[in-house]
């Protein structure tokens, strides 16, 4: 009985990771663009505490959004500012910024890259990043500097570490 009751508590840190990240609503939507633009899915995903996401894959390439609880911190968003293709970006600097009818707040550089496309439709209809935040309402996409790996970048945190966070915020 001791050992069956020493395998399952060495298991349950793992079933409760599972679950959080299928069940939390900062998690990454798994139908859009973001999670399907490789046939892998992202090789990572981290957070920021200014409540930016990065979902980064094989190639380099990033998508960069806001969590599922910056969207509902900001309100209804109305004007979304994002940077022109090209643009290079350091870690911490301003990507952007969005507008609400309760504020605006910047958004601010998950990982060194440099921006490759923009989401154009978020112009026409910012309310998507209310929506879907963690999916359609993706900001940018990006290459990452050379050399990058954002599992060891200072600053970013995973599902996990993010959500703890969220405890003390509120």
């Amino acid at each position: 009985m001791l050992r069956t009751t020493r395998l399952w508590t060495t298991r349950m840190p793992t079933v409760g990771k599972l679950f959080l990240r299928n069940s939390s609503s900062n998690a990454l939507n798994k139908n859009k663009l973001p999670f399907l633009y490789s046939s892998q899915g992202p090789q990572a995903v981290r957070y920021t505490a200014q409540h930016e996401w990065i979902a980064v894959h094989q190639d380099q390439t990033a998508f960069v959004g806001i969590t599922k609880y910056a969207t509902d911190a900001l309100g209804d968003a109305t004007y979304v500012e994002l940077p022109e293709v090209g643009t290079e970006i350091a870690q911490g600097e301003s990507l952007g910024s969005i507008e609400s009818v309760k504020s605006a707040s910047e958004i601010y550089q998950p990982a060194d890259g440099t921006v490759e496309e923009i989401n154009t439709n978020l112009e026409e209809n910012p309310g998507v990043v209310n929506e879907d935040p963690m999916g359609d309402g993706w900001l940018v996409k990006m290459k990452l500097g050379e050399g990058v790996n954002v599992e060891q970048v200072e600053g970013l945190m995973s599902l996990e570490q993010y959500e703890k966070t969220l405890v003390h915020d509120d």
